[in-house]
């Protein structure tokens, strides 16, 4: 009888984590951040039908960067989940927050135990009546939750695209100077983004009680 193959867990762990982020920096990166209405998300996206950027509930807005159909899936399990609770109980009980965790346990629970991890990385947020209490919860591919209050940022060249935002956001922007914001953020210096290659969304207390809004710029 041959000895099995060894491969220390670390290892695996590590070739495991190596191939979620190739996979997702490959992609086209996404930049959520508060405005003075709410929270504004710029995505780097040239297809007209498969959005990256979507609603989850009536105040809460989902983003994903990685493979389309694995976050996609995501997705739509995410609105059943807030469809089911808010029929079951109320529609006030259906937080960014819950959705958050249970995406993070789905991730983990693919990043450990599949042979191959999810490549994606996922934003669920949600904001409220009162300006400054806007929440991001930022979930990677193993699971990983990070709360975010200003700006976000997932997929492609995040680091490079981080530093950028950080030098230029600011609070209390208007939906056009937040998109000037994201799209230099998104582009640099050596290269343009045209309108048509943006996919821009909001979720804008101004609207009511469905907030979540496309925005054509």
């Amino acid at each position: 009888m041959t000895t099995p193959f060894y491969v220390a867990p670390e290892q695996v762990m590590k070739d495991r984590a190596d191939y979620a982020r190739k996979g997702i920096a490959r992609g086209r990166s996404i930049v959520a951040m508060a405005y003075a209405d709410g929270i504004f998300i710029c995505a780097e996206n040239p297809s007209s039908t498969l959005h990256k950027v979507s609603e989850i509930y009536d105040r809460i807005g989902f983003a994903g960067v990685g493979k389309y159909n694995e976050f996609d899936q995501l997705r739509i399990a995410g609105i059943r989940h807030a469809d089911l609770k808010g029929f079951t109980y109320s529609r006030e009980d259906v937080a960014a927050r819950n959705l958050a965790n249970n995406y993070a346990q789905m991730l983990g629970q693919s990043f450990t135990h599949e042979m191959k991890p999810m490549e994606v990385e996922i934003l669920v947020a949600e904001i409220t009546d009162t300006p400054g209490e806007e929440q991001m919860f930022h979930i990677l591919y193993d699971g990983t939750v990070m709360d975010e209050t200003k700006f976000v940022v997932l997929g492609g060249e995040a680091e490079v695209i981080r530093a950028r935002m950080a030098e230029s956001f600011a609070e209390g922007l208007s939906a056009e100077q937040a998109l000037g914001v994201a799209r230099a953020a998104l582009a640099g210096d050596d290269r343009t983004i045209e309108d048509a290659d943006l996919e821009i969304a909001m979720l804008d207390r101004t609207k009511g009680r469905r907030t979540f809004t496309r925005w054509e710029p």
